[in-house]
């Protein structure tokens, strides 16, 4: 059994779906502590729950410790159950990050799976529906499996009530991906969504993005939405030849629209200037199924804390080589197997 201490590195919740989905695709059994120790909430809330009982479920699991508050948990996973799957947060908890946390097993299974997903959609700190669908998912495809996503509905936080439902047609195994370059950029884009408010806040933030970034009126929008609370974000998405990259940001009670648009701006741009073909938040979520695969290589800006302790919890977990190096100024270079 592999031992876990939930407090190291960046000290989240991320330390513990990784140790989850790669449990289920090993079949290796794990203890991990301090779950969340440093956080001013430690322990599980809600969505930690539900990616626990999400990962029970597909695994034919045995669990220990999976309560509100618990910050130790014992997983011994069985055997892998694809088929129909509904997991319900119950709060705006984020349904991408259940979602990552089963799909790696998912996408290998001996057979398809139909997922629903309820909770929020469209969260701060967790990737939207729009980042899965549109940046992380079409790369996967490139592996060999074939995953979509259709959002029924959005959730915004606090109210949460979205619905996604993913489809999964697995393969026998995941190809390498390398993806170096970038490319030219082909088309770029700006949304600005809005749920129970008025629509004029997202009219200043799409009119603060098209003045930074010089997008012309035909590449954005200002959209009403439905939702069962309020909520904002703005989303950014850049078409390069090899990959896409999407930006987001999220409208918060006394936070000018204007100042969450020039945030997402400012982070497209960086990524622009970079001349990369993974953004910082892409880095974290291709690690797991590249190190499936047993090889790939990437490049992306400088590593994220989320992204190093990803690292080192694939490495408890799958005797697989990763090399991470600066190529360039502000360039790093991700490479996977020999």
């Amino acid at each position: 059994m592999i031992a876990i201490d939930g407090s190291f590195g960046e000290g989240g919740g991320q330390i513990l779906r990784t140790s989850l989905a790669l449990s289920l695709v090993t079949g290796t059994p794990f203890r991990i502590e301090n779950i969340r120790a440093g956080r001013k909430k430690p322990g599980l809330r809600r969505q930690h729950l539900t990616a626990v009982k999400a990962a029970t479920e597909v695994g034919d699991a045995e669990m220990r410790g999976a309560e509100l508050g618990s910050q130790d948990l014992t997983f011994s996973p069985s055997q892998i159950s694809p088929g129909r799957h509904h997991f319900s947060i119950g709060t705006a908890g984020s349904c991408t990050l259940v979602l990552q946390t089963v799909l790696p097993a998912l996408l290998t299974a001996g057979g398809n799976s139909e997922l629903t997903l309820e909770g929020g959609t469209h969260n701060p700190f967790a990737p939207p529906f729009d980042f899965l669908a549109r940046t992380f998912l079409p790369l996967v495809n490139t592996m060999g499996p074939n995953v979509t996503m259709k959002l029924r509905r959005h959730g915004f936080y606090p109210a949460g009530g979205g619905r996604i439902d993913v489809a999964i047609e697995p393969a026998k195994r995941l190809a390498p991906l390398h993806l170096l370059e970038r490319g030219d950029v082909v088309r770029w884009s700006a949304r600005a969504l809005v749920a129970n408010l008025p629509l004029k806040i997202a009219e200043r933030e799409i009119r603060v993005i098209q003045k930074r970034l010089a997008l012309d009126d035909r590449a954005v929008s200002a959209e009403p939405v439905s939702s069962d609370g309020p909520g904002n974000a703005v989303l950014i998405e850049v078409k390069s030849e090899h990959a896409a990259e999407l930006f987001s940001g999220f409208g918060q009670r006394g936070v000018p629209a204007e100042k969450v648009a020039r945030g997402v701006a400012d982070e497209a741009a960086r990524y622009l200037a970079a001349n990369v073909p993974v953004g910082e938040h892409l880095a974290d979520q291709l690690l797991i199924p590249i190190a499936l695969a047993g090889g790939g290589s990437f490049r992306t800006l400088p590593l994220t804390d989320h992204t190093r302790t990803n690292i080192d919890v694939i490495r408890k977990f799958l005797d697989v080589r990763i090399a991470a190096r600066e190529v360039g100024q502000g360039t790093w270079e991700i490479r996977v197997g020999s």
